[in-house]
C-alpha cells in the first residue's frame, strides 16, 4: 500500500478546512442528497462527502458504509485530492496505490473508486464527492460529468454553509452592538466579547469598517492650550 503524499498547499489547505467549521458537525439533508444521487446515477453502493484533514478522512455524509471516518493513510480520498481532476480507479486489484490496502483486502472491499475533488472558491482541495463498488468496473462519460456536477453542488454548499455562519456571527455582534455595552467609568474602555478590555477606536475598528483620523474638539483646546486657543 502507498500512502498518499501531502499536497505541495498541505498547510494552506488545513487551515481553510478549519475555517470552513465542518469536520464532526451532524448530518444535513443537502448533502445527503447529492451522495444518494450520485449513487443513484452511478449505480454504485456506496457514495461519500469526504473531508482529508490531517491524519484522517471524516465523512460528511455516507451512504452504504457504517464507518464515520478512516485513517488518512488508508484513504482513496488522500490521493484524489493531489489533482483536481477525477481520481478513477477501474479495479483496486490492479493499482499498486491500492491493491494491499486493508480497505480493499478487508471490509468495505473496495474494487472500484471515483473521487470528484471538493474546491474551495481559492482552488484548494479540502475532500471529495467519491462512489465506491465492490466490484470491478468504470464510468459512463456522462456519470462521470454528472458527478463532477453533483461535486461542484457540494462545494458550493460548503461556500454558502460558511457565509451562513459569518452572516449569523455579524447579527449577532450587530445585536450586542445595539444593545448594553460594558463601558469604564473612568478610561471608557469597553469589555468586548472575550472580557477584554479595548480602547474605543479599537473597539469600533474590530466591528465595523470604520476608519479613525484624530484631531481636537474646542473644548479640549480651550483647556490644554488656553493661551492659543480662540473659540469660533
Amino acid at each position: 500500500m502507498k500512502a498518499a503524499p501531502l499536497p505541495a498547499n498541505e498547510t494552506n489547505r488545513l487551515a481553510a478546512l478549519r475555517r470552513y467549521r465542518i469536520l464532526d458537525t451532524d448530518p444535513e439533508k443537502s448533502f445527503d442528497d447529492l451522495t444518494y444521487v450520485a449513487s443513484f446515477i452511478c449505480q454504485t453502493p456506496i457514495a461519500l462527502v469526504s473531508f482529508v484533514d490531517k491524519d484522517r478522512q471524516w465523512f460528511k455524509s455516507r451512504i452504504g458504509l457504517d464507518a464515520k471516518e478512516t485513517s488518512r493513510e488508508v484513504s482513496f480520498c488522500g490521493h484524489a485530492i493531489l489533482k483536481p481532476e477525477t481520481l478513477i480507479v477501474p479495479d483496486t486489484f490492479e493499482d499498486s496505490r491500492f491493491a494491499d490496502n486493508p480497505l480493499v483486502r478487508q471490509d468495505p472491499n473496495i474494487r472500484f473508486y471515483a473521487g470528484a475533488p471538493l474546491i474551495t472558491a481559492d482552488g484548494l482541495l479540502l475532500g471529495t464527492l467519491c462512489v465506491i463498488d465492490r466490484i470491478p468496473r468504470t464510468l459512463s462519460e456522462e456519470q462521470q460529468l454528472a458527478l463532477e456536477a453533483l461535486s461542484r453542488q457540494a462545494s458550493a454548499l460548503i461556500e454558502m454553509r460558511r457565509t451562513l455562519m459569518d452572516l449569523n456571527e455579524a447579527l449577532a455582534t450587530l445585536k450586542m452592538l445595539g444593545g448594553i455595552l460594558p463601558i469604564c467609568a473612568s478610561c471608557k474602555k469597553i469589555r468586548d466579547e472575550q472580557g477584554e478590555w479595548k480602547i474605543l477606536e479599537a473597539y469600533i475598528q474590530d466591528h465595523s469598517e470604520a476608519q479613525f483620523t484624530h484631531g481636537v474638539c474646542p473644548d479640549c483646546a480651550q483647556r490644554l492650550y488656553p493661551d492659543h486657543y480662540t473659540r469660533r
